[in-house]
C-alpha cells in the first residue's frame, strides 16, 4: 500500500490507497495542518494497515508546511515523492502557467482520470472550492476558485459588529426564510451558495457544449459536498478521497 497525504489550508487528508488509485482508500484520518508534528502518531493511528508502506505521495497548498512533514516522516525511513505539475497525470496541461495549479487540483484531476476518460468536471468544495475541468481535446484546461460556505459565514462575523458566527452550514434548510439572525444566516450561506455552484456549473457546461465535448462527468469532493448533495440539476458523484486515489494514481505513473 501507498500512504497518501493530502495537505491543505486549514485540514491535511491521509490514508492508505493501492497505488494506481482506482480503489478507495483502506483507511483515512484527518488532522489539523498546524498539527503536522503530530503526523506519526496520526499514522500509528490508522491500524496495522500496512507495517512499512511503498512510499509516501503527498501534496500540499502551504509550501511551509513541506518541512515540517519531511521532519515528522524523516525517522520512518520511507521515500517521499511530491506531487508538481511536472508530474505525469495520465492527461495533458493545457493551462498556461501550470505552476500556478495548486497540488490539490493536480491530484483531483489525477483521480478523475483514474476513474473514468475525459471530459469531467471536479468540484472540491473546502476552505475554498474548485472547479478543475478536464476535456478529451485539451486534457486539465484550469477551472474556478470560489470561496466555500464556512469562509462566508466567517468573513460576515469578521467584519460586522453584530452578526454572530454561524458554524453550521451543512444541515438542510427546513424553510427560506430565517426566523433569526442565526437561521437568516446559515440559510444565505446553504442556498446561496449551492446557487453559486449551480450557475458556476451551468456555465461550464455551455462552454463546453459549444466546443462539442460530450456531458461531463461531475465529481464532487471536500468537507462541503453535503451542503450541495442533491441540490444541483446534474447528477453528481462524492469521492470523498479524490485527491488521495489521484496521488496513488500519479505515483503510479512516475515510477
Amino acid at each position: 500500500m501507498l500512504l497518501c497525504i493530502d495537505i491543505g489550508n486549514t485540514h491535511t487528508h491521509l490514508g492508505y490507497v493501492a497505488p494506481g488509485g482506482r480503489e478507495g482508500a483502506k483507511a483515512t484520518l484527518d488532522l489539523p495542518t498546524e498539527d503536522l508534528g503530530e503526523l506519526p502518531a496520526a499514522i500509528r493511528s490508522l491500524g496495522e494497515i500496512d507495517s512499512r508502506p511503498v512510499g509516501v505521495a503527498f501534496c500540499s497548498v502551504v509550501p511551509t508546511a513541506i518541512s515540517r512533514l519531511q521532519t515528522a516522516l524523516q525517522p520512518q525511513g520511507v521515500p517521499l515523492w511530491q506531487l508538481t505539475h511536472e508530474a505525469d497525470l495520465g492527461l495533458p496541461i493545457t493551462y498556461p502557467v501550470p505552476a500556478e495549479i495548486g497540488q490539490d487540483r493536480l491530484a483531483n484531476a489525477a483521480g478523475a482520470k483514474a476513474l473514468g476518460d475525459p471530459p469531467a468536471v471536479v468540484i472540491d468544495l473546502g476552505t475554498a472550492v474548485t472547479f478543475d475541468i478536464i476535456t478529451r481535446s485539451g486534457g486539465y484546461e484550469g477551472g474556478i476558485i470560489t470561496a466555500g460556505p464556512a469562509l462566508m459565514t466567517r468573513y460576515l462575523h469578521e467584519r460586522t459588529a453584530q452578526l454572530p458566527l454561524v458554524e453550521d452550514v451543512v444541515s438542510p434548510v427546513r424553510s427560506p426564510i430565517g426566523k433569526s439572525t442565526r437561521d437568516a444566516l446559515r440559510i444565505g450561506a446553504v442556498l446561496g451558495f449551492t446557487g453559486a455552484i449551480q450557475a458556476c456549473l451551468d456555465a461550464v457546461g455551455e462552454d463546453l457544449a459549444n466546443r462539442g465535448e460530450p456531458e461531463p462527468r461531475i465529481i464532487t469532493a471536500g468537507g462541503a459536498a453535503p451542503v450541495v448533495s442533491g441540490r444541483l440539476r446534474q447528477t453528481t458523484t462524492d469521492v470523498p478521497d479524490l485527491a488521495l486515489r489521484g496521488l496513488a494514481a500519479a505515483w503510479a505513473l512516475n515510477r
